[in-house]
């Protein structure tokens, strides 16, 4: 009986790649209907592979964020493109977001294993809410032509145009299969990552210039109770100097980012958060091969 409930059951890996900023990670979030992947318009936002799961009676869909694809510079930014690398291997659906006005891609490597794949390749082209319908059609038209095996997806997933197509398309092609995660589980992340995150993101808002990619956030303490959760975060920077960038004058630009923080975490876990923060100092992190294995980076 049980075997006869999974045959009906759909259940599969969909892995998102792409260049910095075309909207990986708006992509996922509208899909799941909620924001899993931090979203800033600053390159390099994404760090992890970060798997967001949407769940219905008949289906179970593994989408997986990734870093923008970029020629590393530090150990950092290796291992994050080998996190991308990965996608290839476990994909039931591959899907490449490009920005609707690109015209090239640059990353040959990357392009060569897109050309070889095996699953089902699926290219959207993002942002259409931008360009006139011209050129969508003279979009597909070029990317036709360079890529044979790909079905094409022209959306905007900052407007949610042509989301629900993409998706239908999806449970179309996912095989069949039991889950893989809970029924009830959103995300392979645990809570603190999320906390991470967040707090991250309001650091990437907040700040310019080389501040928020020399920042990493480590929560210390996640502390949970009927209807209050009690965080204490540290924020690490690679120099004193951006330390005190970080505090601010009179400590309000953490203050700031503290305080979107939190609203943004009360509505992520629906309960009252308590969020304290301190920054400290861990020169070099990027590229130090143990402190990014410290902190999560393998």
């Amino acid at each position: 009986m049980l075997y006869f409930v999974y045959m009906k059951h759909k259940s599969g890996f969909v892995n998102i790649i792409g260049k910095p900023n075309v909207g990986k990670s708006t992509l996922l979030n509208v899909l799941l209907g909620e924001q899993i992947s931090i979203v800033t318009n600053k390159v390099q936002t994404t760090r992890h592979r970060i798997h967001g799961i949407l769940n219905s009676e008949t289906h179970q869909i593994v989408f997986a964020d990734t870093p923008g694809l970029l020629d590393p510079a530090y150990p950092l930014q290796e291992l994050m493109m080998k996190s991308v690398s990965s996608v290839f291997e476990d994909a039931d659906i591959i899907i490449l977001i490009l920005d609707i006005q690109d015209k090239n891609f640059e990353f040959e490597a990357i392009f060569d294993k897109i050309n070889k794949i095996k699953c089902p390749l699926f290219l959207v082209l993002n942002k259409i809410d931008t360009v006139e319908k011209e050129i969508v059609l003279s979009s597909i038209k070029m990317w036709s032509q360079k890529i044979k095996k790909a079905d094409f997806f022209p959306v905007s997933a900052l407007k949610n145009i042509n989301i629900d197509l993409l998706l239908n398309e999806i449970i179309k092609k996912i095989p069949y299969g039991q889950p893989y995660y809970g029924k009830d589980q959103l995300t392979d992340k645990s809570e603190r990552f999320i906390v991470e995150e967040k707090i991250r993101e309001k650091i990437l808002n907040n700040y310019q210039e080389e501040i928020p990619y020399s920042v990493q956030v480590v929560v210390d303490s996640f502390k949970e109770s009927a209807d209050l959760i009690k965080i204490y975060a540290l924020i690490f920077t690679e120099r004193k100097s951006q330390k005190n960038i970080i505090i601010g004058k009179n400590a309000q630009a953490i203050k700031k980012v503290c305080t979107e923080s939190r609203k943004d975490l009360e509505r992520f876990f629906k309960k009252k958060i308590f969020l304290e923060t301190r920054v400290k100092v861990s020169e070099g992190w990027r590229k130090n091969e143990k402190k990014l294995r410290l902190f999560g980076y393998n």
